[in-house]
């Protein structure tokens, strides 16, 4: 909404809007892009306007493990006092959900914590837009930017007398989303700089983690740096992300890919071929089995047996799955490297970049876009995909969730 905008005139035309999309007639005027694309999305999900939204909320034990693995925790008082003054008069809760649009923590008055447990708006409760249809939760998890949503923008007609914003919480290892922080009230309480100051508190929540992570980096390398100078051989110390604190005879790098929960003795990195690894506090050291830490003699190619999932069920961030010998980690692609790799998936022969630019931008000539991309993607999925033409690599098995 504009400033001065007078909210229920607007909100007399969402309704309009609203009710003719539903009843497939001839809209006044068409809901915002951001708004149109999440009602396909619900649509597809099969979710429907006036159906009971299935929150399934998580059992307290479940509760409290999504809130120790979530990675917000060390950022919920940041987020409480960064966006006190639009939940200090009462109207408004403040909702912080994790990468799934679970709720991991709620704060408000008693009145509006009342009003959010009537729509299912508690702790535990899923607000994925496959569960409970557009919401400043779930639409900012699936466009992966900040978005406000006011009375008939969302689908489901039970939250037309809310309004939302919602800004997406990075991490600042990965890119990969976290989580949303959310404001959430009556209708009436909309104003247009809400959703800019949620987003500024979720910058700010993106900050603190940063600095943690660097904190985290200078303690390992006060460890690893004097071991890896005794060595005698290459070495690398990482932390359980796979960020590199010190390295020792290698190439400077700054980051590898791990498998999830890294035990060896030994694993195999697409940088650096097969590795011993030994445990060290907050992260690992690996020593590459060739004596050049060079990285594997196939050229770094996808190891037999990978698997890649690659889900893209609406209602959800993208992300792709990769699974084998050894071990399995998570990636989130952006919306355009999901669909590079989706065409990729489906014409198993691979394609050029002339034939991705025409498929992506309808301009065959766009190619040195394509390759950009592609670039950026292989650097996030190391060994995955090979070129000329662009593919899966040989022995990757590719399944699309959709």
């Amino acid at each position: 909404m504009a400033f001065g905008e007078d909210p229920r005139r607007y909100a007399r035309l969402l309704a309009e809007v609203y009710d003719a999309t539903m009843s497939g007639s001839r809209a006044p005027a068409r809901p915002r892009e951001v708004i149109g694309d999440s009602w396909q999305r619900v649509r597809a999900a099969g979710v429907g306007p006036d159906t009971h939204p299935g929150i399934d909320p998580l059992a307290a034990s479940d509760l409290e493990r999504r809130r120790r693995e979530s990675g917000l925790a060390a950022v919920i008082d940041d987020l409480r006092g960064g966006l006190e003054p639009l939940t200090a008069d009462g109207d408004n809760i403040l909702v912080v959900a994790d990468r799934e649009g679970r709720v991991l923590w709620r704060s408000g008055s008693s009145r509006v914590l009342t009003n959010a447990d009537r729509l299912g708006f508690v702790e535990g409760a899923s607000w994925a837009e496959n569960s409970v249809g557009t919401n400043a939760i779930g639409t900012a998890l699936a466009s992966r930017s900040p978005v406000q949503i006011f009375s008939a923008e969302h689908f489901a007609r039970s939250h037309h007398a809310w309004t939302c914003a919602g800004a997406p919480i990075r991490d600042a290892r990965t890119g990969s989303i976290l989580g949303v922080v959310d404001v959430s009230g009556p209708a009436a309480t909309i104003h247009p700089t809400t959703v800019a100051l949620v987003t500024a508190v979720a910058r700010l929540a993106e900050s603190r983690l940063r600095e943690a992570h660097l904190v985290g980096l200078d303690r390992l390398r006060s460890v690893a740096a004097p071991m890896l100078a005794g060595l005698g051989r290459p070495g690398i110390a990482v932390d359980t992300d796979g960020w590199v604190a010190a390295v020792g005879d290698l190439a400077p790098r700054t980051r590898v890919t791990l498998p999830t929960g890294v035990v060896g003795p030994l694993i195999r990195l697409p940088e650096l071929g097969l590795c011993s690894v030994d445990p060290l506090p907050g992260g690992w050291l690996l020593q590459p089995e060739r004596a050049d830490g060079s990285g594997p003699a196939d050229g770094g190619g996808a190891p037999a047996g990978t698997r890649v999932t690659l889900d893209l069920r609406p209602g959800r961030p993208p992300e792709v799955i990769v699974g084998g010998a050894a071990g399995a980690w998570r990636y989130a692609p952006s919306p355009r490297h999901a669909q590079i790799l989706e065409l990729i998936a489906v014409d198993g022969a691979g394609r050029s970049a002339a034939q991705l630019a025409e498929a992506l931008f309808g301009d065959a000539e766009k190619v040195i876009t394509v390759r950009a991309e592609i670039s950026r993607l292989r650097r996030g999925l190391a060994g995955l995909i090979a070129a000329q033409p662009y593919r899966f690599a040989d022995g990757v098995a590719v399944e699309i969730l959709r």
